[in-house]
């Protein structure tokens, strides 16, 4: 099995159009959440995602969207929320409050988990690579996974400990790691191995941050792209 694994699209269609094509043939695409927010266009994103049938666990982003609540969002993102709420409509709003703050998956014997924060705050919590060393051992206990998949930092590591690893693909929309190309990884599951790829995709940064400002978002979520932070 081949797996299309991603996170923090953002609702930046040509980042995640640029994931697509550089991915290639997959048998599986597996989304972390935080669809929508901050970028342009989270109609187009909720279609592709919906086209493409990825199996998707809903962000901090995604729910705020579907509710209208930004208590805790700082204002850029507060107002970006704002935005992409009333560019979605009824059935793309549904469809994001629809999706699951968990999924399982059972992948040629390897249990698969994924949260978009971290088991213990599904949402919020934030897991960034200097952590994930010390809660490895607790988050793949509890959850019983041989592959944990997490989100949300914009940050892409992998962490293998003797229960099986943690990886988190990155953002493809909005990457904070001082690279702006585009995050995301192939991973691969033959009788019961796992292979990790992790990968970068470029993609038409100017477009983005023109749409950006075209729908009044906030100027700062467009210059944050060229640096990757």
């Amino acid at each position: 099995m081949r797996l299309l694994v991603v996170s923090d699209v953002h609702s930046n269609l040509q980042a995640l159009r640029r994931v697509l094509e550089d991915a290639g043939l997959f048998d599986l695409a597996i989304c972390a959440g935080d669809i929508v927010g901050y970028g342009p266009d989270p109609i187009k994103c909720v279609e592709t995602f919906v086209e493409r049938g990825f199996r998707c666990v809903a962000g901090n982003h995604d729910a705020a969207v579907v509710t209208g609540d930004v208590l805790g969002f700082n204002p850029y993102a507060a107002e970006a929320i704002s935005i992409n709420r009333l560019l979605l409509d009824d059935e793309r709003r549904m469809w994001l409050g629809r999706l699951p703050v968990r999924l399982m998956l059972n992948i040629e014997g390897v249990k698969v988990v994924v949260f978009h924060g971290s088991p213990r705050d599904p949402l919020n919590e934030y897991v960034f690579p200097m952590e994930v060393s010390h809660l490895a051992v607790e988050f793949l206990d509890v959850t019983g996974a041989d592959l944990l998949i997490l989100g949300h930092t914009h940050v892409p590591y992998v962490q293998r400990s003797g229960l099986g690893m943690i990886v988190n693909p990155g953002s493809v929309g909005q990457p904070r790691d001082l690279d702006p190309r585009a995050s995301y990884m192939i991973i691969e599951v033959e009788e019961g191995e796992v292979s990790i790829d992790h990968r970068r995709a470029e993609y038409d940064v100017d477009e983005v941050a023109s749409r950006i400002r075209h729908q009044r978002l906030p100027d700062v979520l467009a210059t944050r792209l060229y640096y990757g932070r």
